[in-house]
């Protein structure tokens, strides 16, 4: 088998467990937060992020550097464009979580107690969920087109 095609089956699993992860959390998790008292969303949120702040990172960096290395070693300019492209909306969903929901997680894991919170305490759910969005979408189209890199190849 060649490296390049091993390399496409690691980039289209790294990227679809990324846009399936996001779609997850946007389609159910979401609405469910959503739909709970403050307090009960807070203690929740502490408990769903546990796996996901040391696992995700890694599978979205991994599929970023995958889809950069076939920017380069794949054959033909569509397929390399197309990872090319697939890579920078790959960094996107990464500095989107780095930069604006990862530090609205450090802010709700840092309340000390979710049944009493802080009179000046704003509500972080419906700028999480932007923010969120805009990584799911961008996740999704990385997804699409390194499937479509991949077929081209």
């Amino acid at each position: 088998m060649r490296v390049d095609a091993v390399l496409g089956v690691a980039v289209l699993l790294g990227s679809g467990v990324t846009a399936g992860v996001l779609f997850a959390v946007a389609l159910s998790v979401l609405p469910a937060l959503f739909a709970m008292e403050t307090g009960t969303y807070v203690h929740a949120h502490k408990l769903l992020g546990r796996n996901w702040d040391p696992t995700m990172p890694v599978v979205v960096l991994s599929s970023t550097v995958l889809a950069a290395v076939l920017a380069f070693a794949a054959d033909g300019t569509v397929p390399r464009t197309l990872f090319a492209v697939a890579a920078v909306l790959l960094l996107g969903v990464s500095a989107v979580s780095h930069l604006c929901n990862v530090p609205i997680n450090r802010r709700v894991k840092a309340v000390a107690d979710p049944t009493a919170l802080p009179d000046d305490w704003e509500d972080p759910r419906p700028l999480w969920r932007r923010w969120h969005m805009l990584r799911t979408a961008l996740s999704l189209v990385a997804l699409v087109l390194n499937a479509a890199a991949v077929a081209c190849g």
